[in-house]
C-alpha cells in the first residue's frame, strides 16, 4: 500500500543566499554557507528529491513515478504527462535581490529546452520590515521602451514593486517580469522547470568577481509587457476550512489554517495532492493508523491512491494543498469533502 512520502531536501547555496532556511525552518544540516533555495519535492532531472520514509526509503521521485505510474500521479496526470512529475516545491530566503527575471511558456520551453514552462506561486512566510517583491509592469510597455530602460539601467522605473509581509500571495504566470527581494522567506509551489532568463543582475559580482550572464534575447520573446491592475492573490483565511488561493491550468493551490482534527478524502480527486508546512506542525494519519509527522519547512506527497486523512495540528498550524485540477468538472462534484471534519 502506498503512503506519505517525505524527501530529503536538496540544498542550493546561491550569491543572494541567507541563513532562514537554517534559522527559522530549522534545517541546520545545510552544508552551505549562503543556502538561497531548497527544493523539498523535485523531479527536475538531477535533482530528484530521494524518499527517506517508508518502505521505498532511498528510491527517488522520478524511480517511483515509473514503477506506479497513475497510483502516484493519477490517471488524468499521468495520461498527460506520463512518468514526469509536473510540480516542484521549493523554499527561498533571499538575503539580498534576487536578479530580475522571467520564464518561458510552455509551448517557448517545449521549442527552446523540451521543458515544462515555469509559471509559479509564492506564499510569503517572513518578511522584514520594508521587504519588497517585483512583479509586473506599473503600466502597458513595448519591446522598444524595455529595451530602452535595460541599456539605461532605469528597468526597476518601469516595474511594479510591493511591500510584503506574511501571509501574502503572488501567483506568477509564465512571461511575467518577476524578483524576490532582500529580506523575504517564502514557499513556492511551481511548474517543475528550472528554465529561468536572467534579465538584470544589478551588475552584480560572484566570488570571483565575474557578473551573472544575462539572457536579453531569450527573454524579449518570454516577457509578458501587459500591465494588471492587480498582481497580489487576495484571499479571505477562515480557520478550520479549505481557503482557494490559486487555481490555474499547471496547478491548484490552496490554504488550511488549522486548530483542530481536520479529515479530508482524496479518493474522487484521482490526483496526487501535495502538502507544504508553511507555520507550525502537525501529524497525518493514514490508513489502519499510521502517522506521519510534518512541520514548516516540510513537505509531503499523498498518492493518486490515497484516500482519506486526518491532520491532528500542534497548536494551529497552515498547510498549502497543492493537486492538479485536469477534469474540474468531476473535482466540483466531489470537492474533496471539505466537510469532513472531526
Amino acid at each position: 500500500m502506498l503512503y506519505p512520502f517525505k524527501f530529503k531536501p536538496v540544498f542550493k547555496n546561491k550569491i543572494w543566499g541567507g541563513h532562514k532556511i537554517k534559522t527559522i525552518l530549522n534545517k541546520d544540516f545545510s552544508p552551505l554557507p549562503n543556502c538561497g533555495e531548497v527544493w523539498v519535492l523535485s523531479g527536475v532531472k538531477g535533482n530528484e528529491t530521494v524518499i527517506e520514509n517508508g518502505f521505498l526509503a532511498g528510491n527517488n521521485l522520478a524511480e517511483i513515478t515509473e514503477v506506479y505510474m497513475d497510483e502516484i500521479l493519477g490517471e488524468p496526470v499521468y495520461n498527460k504527462f506520463g512518468e514526469e512529475f509536473p510540480i516542484l516545491v521549493k523554499f527561498i530566503d533571499a538575503a539580498d535581490d534576487l536578479s530580475i527575471q522571467v520564464h518561458p511558456d510552455d509551448e517557448l520551453a517545449k521549442k527552446r529546452h523540451n521543458s515544462l514552462g515555469k509559471t509559479e506561486m509564492w506564499y510569503v512566510m517572513d518578511a522584514d520590515p520594508g521587504a519588497k517583491l517585483i512583479t509586473g509592469f506599473e503600466k502597458d510597455e513595448t519591446k522598444e521602451t524595455y529595451l530602452k530602460h535595460l541599456r539605461n539601467k532605469s528597468l526597476m522605473n518601469i516595474l511594479h514593486s510591493e511591500e510584503v509581509k506574511p501571509g501574502d500571495v503572488f501567483y506568477q504566470p509564465a512571461g511575467r517580469v518577476h524578483a524576490i527581494g532582500k529580506g523575504v522567506l517564502l514557499a513556492e509551489i511551481q511548474q517543475s522547470s528550472d528554465v529561468t532568463y536572467r534579465i538584470y543582475d544589478y551588475d552584480r559580482k560572484d566570488a570571483s568577481g565575474n557578473t551573472r550572464e544575462l539572457h536579453t534575447d531569450q527573454a524579449l520573446d518570454a516577457i509578458d509587457f501587459k500591465a494588471y491592475p492587480e498582481y497580489k492573490t487576495h484571499y479571505d483565511q477562515k480557520l478550520n476550512q479549505t481557503t482557494e488561493i490559486v487555481q490555474s491550468p499547471y496547478f491548484n493551490t490552496n490554504l488550511m489554517h488549522l486548530d483542530s482534527a481536520f479529515s479530508k478524502d482524496y479518493e474522487a480527486l484521482d490526483s496526487f495532492v501535495i502538502h507544504t508546512c508553511v507555520k507550525g506542525s502537525y501529524t497525518v494519519m493514514y490508513g489502519e493508523g499510521e502517522r506521519i509527522s510534518v512541520k514548516q519547512g516540510e513537505a509531503i506527497l499523498l498518492p493518486a491512491a490515497m484516500g482519506k486523512i486526518t491532520m491532528i495540528p500542534e497548536k494551529k498550524v497552515k498547510i498549502l494543498e497543492s493537486f492538479m485540477n485536469l477534469e474540474p468538472e468531476k473535482t466540483i462534484k466531489t470537492e474533496i469533502n471539505q466537510k469532513d471534519t472531526l
